[in-house]
C-alpha cells in the first residue's frame, strides 16, 4: 500500500524538488519558480497532481478507484486527485509523480533531466 510518506519521498527525489506548506497542506514544487506539481491533502489519504484536462476522463473512466475529481472545486484546473492506497506499488506512484512533475518544471530543468522523459510510443 502506498502511503503519504511514500508520496513525500518520491516526490522530493525529483530533481530541484522543495516541499512547502500552503493551504494547510504539504505541496511539492519544481524549479526555481516553485510551481506546485502535487499537494497532499489532510487526510494523508489523497493526493492531487498536474493532468492535463484533455486526460483526466480518460483516467477516471479507467480507473475510478485510483482517480477523481472534486467536484466544484477541480474542474477549471489542470489537476486529478490520486488515491494513494489504491496505487498498485511504488513504481505506479512514481511515475504519477514524475509526470506531473514534468508539466510544472521549467523546460531548462526538464531537459536537464533526459531520464524523467517519457518512454517512446512502442517502447
Amino acid at each position: 500500500m502506498v502511503t503519504a510518506d511514500d508520496a513525500r519521498r518520491v516526490a522530493l527525489s525529483l530533481p530541484a524538488t522543495v516541499e512547502k506548506l500552503s493551504w494547510g497542506m504539504p505541496t511539492f514544487r519544481a524549479g526555481p519558480a516553485g510551481r506546485i506539481f502535487a499537494a497532499l491533502e489532510g487526510d494523508d489519504e489523497v493526493m492531487g497532481v498536474k493532468c492535463p484536462k484533455e486526460d483526466r476522463e480518460e483516467l477516471i473512466a479507467a480507473e475510478p478507484h485510483k482517480f477523481f475529481l472534486r467536484h466544484g472545486h477541480d474542474e477549471p484546473y489542470a489537476w486529478l486527485r490520486v488515491r494513494l492506497a489504491a496505487l498498485d506499488d511504488e513504481a505506479e506512484l512514481r511515475a504519477v509523480l514524475v509526470d506531473s512533475w514534468r508539466q510544472a518544471a521549467p523546460a531548462r530543468l526538464r531537459a536537464a533531466h533526459p531520464e524523467l522523459d517519457p518512454p517512446p510510443p512502442g517502447a
